[in-house]
């Protein structure tokens, strides 16, 4: 092979490079713009949009592959490994950058990337027939704006959900009742180790009292970094149950964990919560902690798979800290 062979191999490699790296940046660019308008016209419900969840990224992929790879010559690998690279680069500096808490991000990840792979598969396969580069590249890039535009007029479904954890006590629920009604002093050693609050960050319970008794009293919450919340009481069966409505009114302090996943937005909010006890032999008694909630997002679905896993977590905390309480007697 001459010097000028390799030369020529060098100068393609170099432009390559420049296409994929120019394709790249171009791409986080149109993100970020699309980010930053979503911010600016809807606040509230720009980035919860099936647009931004799941159109935006694909096209964003099927066009950065598309660009970076002029001759439609590279292999379907490059085509799949486009959008882990490019959409996992986008969601680790938008913590830093863009201040999104880590548990939105993580929700994110296995949308945008799934999505963004569908994309770039699509310009693998058309990448022989897409005809003028030009008009392919206008084309994938004007899909999302068009949802956009076409999303807010279709309804979206609110349906409502449980989450539920059950655990085994060594003690009689006339032991158990009075930890149920508030445990205020809460150290940090007690409770059990989760994903949700351990690595993702949500708030720790670090107390919480009862003021008055029967219907109608208020069970207070404070579960640190200022964030603190009501519990109306709706049920009240000493030794059996207790139930309660939550009032998140005030709670401006959990944006600080994670601004787009208040308890109390119009895309999710929780609702009830409460206690049940269950005798079930040799002194010992099932306590069952449930939480219901209402969603509204294009993914209800998906979304109630999370809610499971947080608010699950959330409970198994709870239980295990009452456990430890009761069994030290």
């Amino acid at each position: 092979m001459s010097d000028n062979d390799d030369k020529n191999i060098d100068r393609r490699r170099k432009l390559a490079l420049l296409r994929i790296s120019g394709a790249v940046a171009t791409s986080v660019a149109i993100l970020l713009g699309v980010y930053f308008l979503l911010e600016a016209v809807r606040p509230e419900s720009g980035l919860i949009s099936f647009s931004f969840l799941l159109v935006l990224p694909a096209a964003i992929c099927a066009f950065a592959t598309y660009i970076g790879d002029p001759l439609a010559e590279r292999s379907r690998s490059f085509y799949m490994t486009m959008p882990l690279w490019l959409l996992g680069g986008v969601m680790l500096i938008s913590i830093p950058v863009l201040r999104e808490g880590v548990i939105c991000v993580v929700m994110l990840a296995p949308l945008w990337i799934a999505s963004g792979m569908v994309g770039a598969y699509a310009s693998y396969r058309l990448r022989d027939r897409a005809g003028d580069r030009g008009t392919y590249c206008i084309t994938v890039l004007m899909i999302p704006l068009l949802a956009m535009q076409i999303e807010p007029f279709i309804p979206l479904q609110q349906p409502e959900a449980t989450v539920s954890r059950s655990i085994v006590i060594n003690a009689n629920p006339d032991e158990i009742w009075p930890l149920l009604r508030g445990i205020p002093d809460v150290r940090q050693d007690e409770g059990a180790w989760t994903f949700t609050q351990n690595v993702l960050g949500v708030p720790r319970p670090i107390g919480a009292y009862l003021l008055g008794s029967g219907i109608g009293a208020i069970r207070m919450a404070n579960w640190g970094r200022n964030v603190r919340f009501r519990e109306h009481i709706i049920d009240w069966q000493p030794g059996r149950a207790i139930g309660w409505r939550f009032d998140f009114r005030g709670l401006d302090a959990w944006q600080f964990t994670d601004r787009h996943l208040m308890p109390d937005s119009r895309y999710f909010k929780v609702t009830t919560g409460g206690y049940r006890m269950e005798p079930v032999g040799q002194g010992r008694t099932r306590v069952t902690l449930d939480t219901s909630y209402r969603m509204q997002t294009p993914v209800n679905s998906y979304s109630r798979m999370w809610g499971e896993v947080f608010l699950g977590d959330i409970e198994t905390n709870l239980l295990t800290l009452i456990r430890q309480r009761a069994e030290r007697g």
